[in-house]
């Protein structure tokens, strides 16, 4: 971790937040209007996104406000927005509210599907940082943030969460599998996205 993160005591999480982290520090300047593996949207709306998914998991655990915008309509206007620090904030958030989680609790409160075993919630809390760092790492040409150690727990967690999820539009159909695929490729494929738009 490097100085003055706030680590959530969750591996997963941590190493998600890490990979989003690593591809947000990465973009250019000029890399916020460029398209992404996500219809539709740029790298600027979907960090937007991925920002208040974080925010949106604190606040289901902690009671306290949620982001202050849809995160599933982003405007894309990054105008006077500090990158690293408006990020920085939102996992700082995201990192101490399940840094405070009992684990052994039998389900705690998370965005739809709205209740997850706490391991299982700290994983989904990682899928959303996670999956958004590999679509703004592939926008913006930079190598996959992802591992095969990291995939395969969160692979766990998505067959777990995603089903229900897809007809709402938040992930797009499964792809067929690859001949070869890692554990990367299929995590990627079972989210919708195609692991050879993936930059090596």
């Amino acid at each position: 971790m490097s100085d003055g993160v706030v680590s959530s005591g969750w591996d997963v999480l941590d190493a998600s937040h890490e990979a989003l982290r690593t591809a947000v520090r990465a973009v250019p300047a000029d890399g916020w209007h460029l398209p992404t593996p996500c219809a539709r949207w740029t790298v600027a709306q979907v960090f937007q996104h991925a920002v208040g998914d974080q925010i949106g998991y604190a606040a289901a655990l902690t009671g306290e406000p949620g982001p202050g915008f849809n995160p599933f309509a982003p405007s894309g206007d990054m105008q006077g927005v500090d990158p690293p620090a408006f990020l920085e904030d939102a996992l700082a958030r995201a990192a101490k509210a399940w840094a405070g989680v009992d684990r052994d609790a039998a389900e705690v409160p998370v965005p739809p599907p709205h209740k997850l075993s706490p391991w299982s919630g700290s994983a989904a809390c990682g899928l959303d940082a996670a999956v958004h760092a590999w679509d703004i790492a592939v926008a913006t040409g930079r190598p996959s943030p992802l591992t095969p150690e990291l995939a395969r727990p969160l692979l766990k967690v998505a067959r777990e969460i995603v089903e229900p999820l897809r007809p709402r539009g938040a992930y797009t159909a499964a792809l067929s599998p690859g001949e070869g695929d890692d554990d990367v490729a299929v995590l990627l494929r079972y989210l919708g996205r195609d692991p050879l738009r993936s930059v090596s």
